[in-house]
């Protein structure tokens, strides 16, 4: 194994690493609010860390055994059944976003009627065709034996070993795509653009009442003038900056590997194999990203990560100090005999 390749499995154990942790957190907050819990995105992301983690669990080792390796790490049943993962998974995880961006949507654009078009049964039922979308490639790729070992990638995905169904199976990979990656894109744009629009716009209307204030308050201390501006530059950069958090990671994770297996199909220049590797270790780093991007850093996560924390360190607490009056008690006790 050369440097490349040790490279190539440290990203991927670090990633494992981040991704087991950090979906495990988000677990254990929805678990533990029952706030988060009422909430309709609370659906979106518990299925997009469910997915996160079987990715974690069963795709994730198996491309590092194939990295170090360099050959299938794991029986053909057992390789297939992974491949299968990979596909549902990574589709599930597109139109996961793609629902979340219509939540936000949703919210910010129809605020007043948001209780009622987005319910926990609206949010069911798009989590349930999210299942159905996903499903259907890779059930049909299992019917078409499309699924097994790709060495390019070093991962058990779509994969197509006849050259006579070259022309099928690169139908087949370019519809995929389009109907999970571009779809998923075109509703990431249009949503967190109007979601922009009307961030923007609020923007202004706060900006104007800042700026009438502050000429009316003429005695005001500079000081305090200078932290209102500020304040009014923060508050216009902060949607565009969590948008193009979406937007950017979206990209930067899927686009090279989606890009990479259309020029596979539709070139005949040979691509390498540490680049392939590399574009599918991007896909898993979403697995690792998504946790901090939607759930996190949000000020309802960190509460219930605190309460989380709070609780332990209470039971530990309560431990300790139990332990010493039991030590206290048994020093005492031969005392009065």
């Amino acid at each position: 194994m050369n440097s490349w390749d040790a490279g190539l499995a440290g990203l991927l154990v670090g990633t494992m690493g981040v991704s087991l942790l950090s979906n495990a957190l988000v677990l254990l907050c929805l678990l533990h609010s029952a706030d988060l819990r009422r909430q309709a995105p609370a659906l979106f992301t518990l299925n997009l860390t469910c997915g996160n983690l079987l990715c974690t669990v069963v795709n994730m080792p198996l491309t590092l055994a194939g990295v170090v390796a360099q050959r299938q790490p794991a029986g053909d049943r057992m390789c297939r059944l992974a491949a299968f993962l990979d596909t549902f998974l990574a589709a599930n995880s597109m139109l996961s976003m793609a629902a979340l961006s219509i939540d936000r949507w949703v919210a910010v654009v129809f605020p007043l009627s948001y209780r009622t078009k987005m319910r926990l049964r609206d949010a069911a039922l798009m989590v349930a065709y999210t299942w159905l979308h996903a499903l259907t490639f890779p059930a049909a790729a299992l019917a078409l034996s499309w699924l097994g070992f790709h060495q390019l990638y070093a991962s058990c995905t779509l994969c197509s070993r006849r050259p006579d169904e070259r022309l099928r199976f690169a139908v087949f990979t370019g519809a995929f795509h389009t109907l999970s990656f571009l779809l998923s894109f075109v509703v990431l744009c249009f949503t967190y653009l109007k979601v922009l629009k009307v961030a923007r716009f609020h923007c202004k209307r706060i900006d104007v009442i800042t700026m009438q204030t502050l000429v009316l308050l003429v005695d005001i201390h500079p000081s305090v003038r200078e932290r209102c501006l500020e304040e009014q530059k923060r508050r216009r950069q902060r949607a565009t900056k969590k948008i193009s958090t979406f937007i950017g990671t979206f990209l930067v994770c899927f686009a090279p590997y989606v890009i990479t297996r259309l020029v596979e199909l539709i070139s005949s220049a040979p691509i390498g194999s540490h680049w392939g590797v590399l574009s599918k270790c991007l896909t898993y780093s979403k697995a690792a990203s998504d946790p901090f991007v939607y759930s996190l850093l949000r000020h309802q996560y960190r509460k219930s990560c605190k309460e989380i924390l709070n609780r332990i360190l209470n039971r530990r607490s309560i431990r300790s100090s139990g332990l010493t009056g039991d030590s206290h008690s048994q020093n005492i006790l031969p005392v009065s005999e």
